[in-house]
């Protein structure tokens, strides 16, 4: 038995959408770490670019905006410019909205709907060939970025993220039962309080959040890329379809009510 690479991602291909910041970045960060060429994709443009400067050279950034069909097929067509293949897709971008019941939008639902479930399937198919291409030598990884709203409540009124993420939870299901035909694996990480934008509680008060979390802290950037690191790698070539919860024990081990992740 040869563990010494199993982590290793060397001469592999990524993809990370939302990569310029937060889960993103965390993960994209871990891939360069670990030997492999990285693509980022974000909406801004400029950030995309400052992102990909500080990573360093392996990583190669693609701003455009997935949260629309055509912009998947778009991405998609960048990335089939300047790769044969495709080894590993992560699709973390995301959006939440939270509003009163009464006063929840049609607006609120569609955004994050879209880009939370339509916009990952609709990436997927579009890079299906460069996803086959590269399964013929090894296995192809579709990793989605779920959340653990997808498998309990918050004590916030966040209806469609609440419903896209465990949406998305089950779709990573689905996409596992179909693609690993094609030797291209999906599986999602749920994660817990991390400090990003999205997530400004855990950012700004992060010593608050950790007092809910049975492990004491929130996730440190680490958290995040072992775990993407180990579902990317070979090391994880045999987890199909599975969700990984990453959140220091909330969703399995806590006693009582949490703060949301």
């Amino acid at each position: 038995m040869d563990c010494s690479s199993l982590f290793r991602l060397d001469g592999r291909v990524a993809l990370v959408t939302g990569g310029s910041r937060g889960i993103g970045r965390m993960i994209a960060e871990g891939f360069l770490a670990q030997g492999a060429r990285v693509y980022i994709a974000a909406r801004k443009a400029a950030a995309c670019a400052a992102t990909a400067e500080e990573l360093g050279p392996d990583c190669i950034p693609l701003p455009v905006d997935v949260a629309t069909v055509e912009g998947c097929r778009a991405l998609a067509a960048a990335l089939a410019e300047r790769e044969e293949r495709l080894d590993i897709l992560v699709n973390n971008a995301g959006a939440a909205w939270g509003v009163a019941f009464e006063d929840f939008p049609e607006q609120g639902w569609d955004k994050v709907m879209d880009l939370n479930v339509k916009s990952p399937f609709f990436l997927t198919q579009a890079l299906h060939p460069l996803l086959k291409a590269a399964g013929v030598a090894r296995p192809a990884k579709v990793i989605n970025i779920t959340s653990i709203d997808g498998q309990r409540l918050n004590p916030w009124e966040t209806y469609s993220y609440h419903a896209s993420k465990a949406a998305l939870i089950y779709l990573t299901k689905r996409m596992a039962a179909r693609l690993i035909r094609d030797r291209i694996v999906v599986t999602s990480i749920a994660p817990g309080a991390f400090a990003s934008e999205m997530n400004r509680a855990a950012r700004d008060h992060g010593d608050a959040v950790a007092q809910a979390i049975p492990a004491g802290r929130i996730g440190a950037p680490e958290d995040m890329a072992a775990a993407a690191i180990y579902l990317a790698s070979r090391a994880g070539d045999y987890v199909v379809g599975e969700t990984i919860t990453v959140d220091g024990g909330l969703v399995h081990a806590a006693l009582g009510t949490s703060i949301d992740g």
